[in-house]
């Protein structure tokens, strides 16, 4: 049986308007065996000023793993979200990503098959998610790093056509990034889902949904950029993490939230049933 980890993915840190170095440094005093770090292209304004979490791929992958070191974290995996759909943005995106996932230490990167264009099909859409996956399974594979893919955009909050996105290239590099509150507001039980992939899993977005937000999204998103505390809303824990609890390769609950009460009180939370 393996292991589970709580971790914090960094974006609960955006809105305080603080570095990565400083969320990494709360994460681990709240508690936070692991952190999800985002990563970005080129340079921006906010992150270089250390006014934003993120971090450039441009920058030294020794930025991070140094500092998780510091705080003696451990990197669950990368946020390296880009859209599958559109390869001219997707493919060296997580190319680098891997690159820079294999020198920082992250086992995983992250992504979805992102917003559609307008003038494509489905089955369009299909051969360049499949491609976008193909190359940079090329890259990550090489370097033991494995891809997570999420149900949070056009395609992948239908569970069919989810599966069908993480059958499109076969590979044990390729697995699912499964985020409990976007199943929910797509309409789906999430333990059920998880259920049914969970042969599958490398990783899990811990986000639950308040009630209010519940009652005024679900059905009518695509998912959504952070949840509110774990135990807050309407995600039944102790049934994913039970679920979690019987699979044979180790699992981290990266804690998706929008605020630092909200990362204190998941933690909290989620430990009672660990």
């Amino acid at each position: 049986m393996g292991k589970i980890g709580i971790g914090l993915n960094l974006e609960a840190v955006r809105t305080s308007h603080k570095s990565f170095e400083w969320g990494a440094q709360f994460a681990a005093e709240l508690g936070y065996e692991y952190i999800e770090p985002m990563v970005h292209w080129g340079r921006e304004l906010l992150s270089e000023a250390g006014y934003f979490h993120s971090v450039s791929m441009l920058d030294d992958p020794f930025r991070i793993k140094d500092v998780v070191e510091k705080h003696n974290l451990k990197l669950s995996g990368l946020s390296s979200h880009t859209p599958l759909c559109k390869p001219e943005i997707a493919v060296e995106y997580l190319k680098q990503a891997a690159r820079f996932a294999k020198e920082c230490g992250a086992p995983i990167i992250n992504t979805d098959e992102g917003h559609k264009q307008s003038w494509t099909s489905e089955e369009e859409d299909f051969t360049l998610i499949k491609y976008s996956i193909a190359e940079a399974e090329k890259i990550a594979a090489r370097r033991g790093i494995k891809i997570g893919l999420e149900m949070h955009q056009t395609y992948s909050l239908v569970p069919e056509k989810y599966d069908r996105i993480l059958n499109l290239v076969q590979s044990d590099f390729i697995g699912a990034n499964f985020d409990t509150g976007n199943a929910y507001l797509g309409g789906q039980d999430p333990a059920e889902w998880l259920d049914r992939v969970k042969h599958r899993l490398v990783h899990v977005h811990a986000k639950d949904i308040s009630i209010e937000q519940s009652d005024a999204e679900r059905g009518k998103v695509m998912g959504t950029a952070v949840g509110c505390a774990c135990g807050d809303g309407v995600i039944n824990w102790e049934k994913i993490i039970k679920i979690i609890k019987t699979l044979p390769q180790n699992i981290v609950l990266s804690v998706e939230c929008g605020t630092l009460e909200q990362a204190e009180k998941s933690i909290k939370h989620l430990k009672k049933f660990l």
